[in-house]
């Protein structure tokens, strides 16, 4: 069954995208791993506004896990997840990871119901680096608990797109952005959620300096950023002495054979 809010927006006029950024996500065919372990879940207030509502519950922090499958756990207003993926990730051509929300759309119209995140990568589990985003949805009027955003006003947050389409994230993105950071050996993902009001005490801002405006408040156990999957598309380039000690290791397995 939909729910009411959906329903409610039957009807409407359907508004064209307009944005300058892609339409569509990856899919989950398009990976090739998926996160491992959850190094840590830092829950957010349903409701920022009015701490007395408690903090999101929706879901456990192993459903953010494994291949994308609608199991979720909300991060509520500002709260924050890490995952680790085993296989690491490395930078590739075009889109080297991307996560999975379970954003969808409003009927009759082609805005999403979006709850975004920001996202920051880290190689060490100890220095996390965010991507550079953009949000360009207007800051005028807030959008409400069960309105849309248009997803190509979307760059680099995360669940954008409906949930079937994960939003994808580019490390060529960080390649400078310190040397604490190789692109090529990533292993931690960070989900931060975007508290999407335009209350200045509780905005969050994009790499420009923009108000980032999605659907607030969400006073629900399910309030905040729904995580439902982390896949990477490209596996972390082994450290040196790791592949060093795999060559030594072959090589020992093959002069047993020759002996």
């Amino acid at each position: 069954m939909k729910p009411w809010w959906v329903a409610a927006t039957a009807g409407l006029p359907v508004v064209a995208l307009a944005g300058p950024y892609a339409s569509n996500g990856v899919l989950a065919s398009e990976v090739t791993h998926w996160a491992t372990s959850v190094a840590e879940l830092q829950r957010g207030y349903q409701n920022i506004a009015n701490p007395s509502l408690g903090y999101a519950s929706f879901g456990v922090a192993s459903n953010g896990l494994g291949h994308r499958d609608g199991s979720l756990v909300s991060l509520g207003d500002g709260g924050w997840i890490t995952l680790h993926l085993a296989k690491g990730i490395s930078n590739g051509p075009g889109w080297d990871f991307a996560v999975w929300e379970n954003g969808f759309l409003l009927a009759g119209s082609s805005r999403v119901f979006a709850e975004l995140a920001f996202v920051e990568v880290s190689s060490n589990g100890t220095d996390f680096f965010r991507f550079p985003s953009v949000s360009l949805t207007q800051t005028t009027t807030q959008v409400g608990s069960f309105a849309g955003i248009d997803p190509t006003d979307i760059h680099n947050l995360a669940g954008q797109f409906v949930a079937q389409e994960g939003s994808p994230f580019d490390l060529e993105d960080l390649a400078s952005v310190s040397p604490l950071l190789d692109v090529n050996r990533i292993h931690w993902v960070r989900l931060i959620d975007v508290v999407g009001s335009l209350d200045p005490q509780y905005a969050r801002y994009d790499s420009l300096g923009n108000r980032i405006n999605d659907p607030w408040p969400t006073p629900f156990q399910s309030s905040g950023f729904d995580l439902d999957a982390v896949g990477a598309r490209y596996q972390a380039v082994p450290e040196p002495a790791t592949a060093a000690a795999l060559l030594l290791g072959l090589g020992a397995a093959l002069r047993r054979r020759r002996a």
